[in-house]
């Protein structure tokens, strides 16, 4: 099937529907024909590419709302808009940046296994993309490890400065634990061998080195070595190891972090950058985020810095955030104004087209107000008997001339009839376009002898026409058929017969008028 007949088949059904040939509806028909032909349009699939483009819940919407129209898309999207919950974004980003505090918080503390287990099951949740109420349940989690954390054991064996465990530790006089001290209160002695060992345990690390298990296990049978000077540069020497398990330990956590932190970039630079108001404040919170990023490995060796850092970003992206809030609300205003005023235009040009009575291309009169004249007259004749005679018009050969020389030029034959059907008809008379090539003339208190002449006149004045198309003329031809209503039993019968001798007409060879 070639395109002219796609394009006569959404003509046709236009005529049968009923509808006026216009772009929109004209478009629709085609599309319908051309699917209908199994070819593919690009024009016609602009629905598709762009449904491509949504998400699979907006894709089953779209197949049970049956959109097929870009009119059809266009009003879905409107109404997505207008129904946006603007707040979502904005809660995500506070559940976010709150969860950041907590776990930069408790991460500090740096002695805990039970942090460093909670502080990888965030991560795992983090790279989960997860929901704003799944952020605040683990928020909750943090909260209360920190507040029921108790590190009171430090201060038993005598550590004053709990951010500094080494300069702490070294700080210790062991050898001011005498012999007879210990041998005189063997409990005591064995609650401050029980003490140290728990100290050299990695408060981080989840391993213990073989070196300190033999050092605890030794002071764990043997009290009573701590009394031998010989001992305590033993006990320093396991301090300083199981210190640097805790080191590696939390390089290895603060690595895992920066991951988090790179996510957590990332998704705050894309929610940043979908505001359509790019500030000053929130340029500088990208440079800050791109900052961090490049400093990274500093930022590892420096862990209070890097938490310094992000309080201050997540403070600024606080107060960002109402601002887009505040933005959104402002554009979901102007959104539902605009929408207001498609649909009254949309209103207002639906009862424009319902009201138009003239044709848009040839400025005659349509079908619509063809068969408001024809009520007219039908009652005239019924009530006074006043006689008429309907005129059925149609060029030949009209589709093709627009496959040899395309629509234009078939736009400009149609507008040039109608030209010349004005000339021709009495003020009284009424012309009109009744689709497509097809024309319709009512002359009033005219009989088939009279209705002849003036079919002849338009049918010679056509044959003698020059229609000029880019320097080239067109041939044009046209035939008519004719009915009187005295001559009928109804309207419709008066128009059947006209449109039957026009056909009578386009077999005989064209170029006529016949009359019975």
């Amino acid at each position: 099937m070639t395109i002219q007949t796609i394009i006569k088949n959404a003509i046709k059904r236009l005529e049968n529907e009923g509808k006026l040939l216009t772009p929109d509806f004209y478009a629709e028909a085609f599309c319908k024909e051309a699917s209908l032909a199994k070819m593919s349009v690009e024009d016609c699939s602009h629905v598709e590419k762009y449904k491509s483009s949504l998400n699979k819940d907006f894709q089953k919407e779209l197949e049970q709302y049956r959109i097929k129209t870009m009119s059809e898309f266009v009003r879905f999207l409107i109404g997505k808009l207008n129904r946006t919950n603007q707040s979502v974004c904005s809660e995500s980003l506070e559940a976010q940046i709150l969860f950041t505090k907590r776990l930069l918080q408790v991460v500090s503390e740096l002695h805990n296994k039970e942090a460093s287990s909670l502080a990888k099951k965030s991560i795992t949740l983090i790279d989960s993309n997860p929901s704003v109420a799944q952020v605040e349940q683990f928020r909750q989690l943090w909260t209360n490890f920190i507040t029921t954390y108790d590190n009171s054991f430090l201060q038993k064996i005598g550590i004053k400065n709990k951010e500094d465990l080494k300069a702490s530790i070294e700080a210790l006089d062991l050898s001011s634990l005498s012999k007879d001290a210990f041998v005189s209160d063997t409990t005591t002695f064995h609650k401050v061998a029980s003490l140290l060992v728990s100290s050299l345990v990695p408060s981080i690390a989840s391993s213990v080195n073989d070196k300190i298990a033999d050092m605890s296990e030794k002071i764990r049978r043997k009290p009573e070595l701590l009394s031998s000077a010989s001992i305590e540069n033993e006990i320093k020497e396991v301090i300083k190891l199981r210190i640097a398990l805790d080191k590696e330990s939390l390089k290895e956590m603060i690595e895992s972090l920066d991951g988090v932190l790179d996510k957590l970039s990332v998704r705050l630079i894309e929610m940043i950058e979908r505001s359509d108001k790019s500030t000053v404040e929130i340029e500088g919170i990208k440079k800050e985020l791109e900052k961090y990023n490049e400093e990274g490995e500093k930022s590892k060796e420096n862990f209070k810095t890097a938490h310094k850092k992000l309080y201050t970003l997540a403070l600024a992206l606080e107060s960002s955030t109402k601002d887009l809030s505040s933005d959104l609300n402002e554009h979901n205003d102007q959104v539902k104004k605009l929408s207001k005023r498609i649909e009254k235009l949309e209103k207002e040009l639906d009862e424009a087209r319902a009201e138009s009575k003239e044709d848009f291309l040839t400025k005659l009169y349509n079908k619509r107000a063809l068969d408001e004249f024809l009520g007219v007259k039908e009652a005239e004749f019924n009530r006074h008997g006043h006689n008429y005679t309907i005129v059925m018009l149609d060029i030949d050969h009209f589709k093709s001339v627009n496959d040899k020389y395309g629509h234009g030029a078939g736009d400009l034959v149609l507008s040039a009839f109608a030209k010349i059907l004005k000339q021709e008809v009495r003020t009284v008379d009424i012309v009109g376009r009744f689709g497509g090539e097809e024309f319709m003339a009512i002359l009033c208190e005219t009989d088939s002898e009279g209705a002849v002449v003036f079919a002849e006149k338009v049918r010679k004045h056509i044959e003698k026409a020059k229609f000029m198309y880019k320097n080239e003329r067109i041939t044009v031809t046209v035939s008519a058929g004719l009915s009187e209503r005295q001559s009928n039993i109804s309207l419709d019968s008066t128009i059947k017969n006209a449109d039957e001798n026009l056909y009578k007409a386009k077999n005989n060879g064209r170029n006529q008028v016949v009359s019975k």
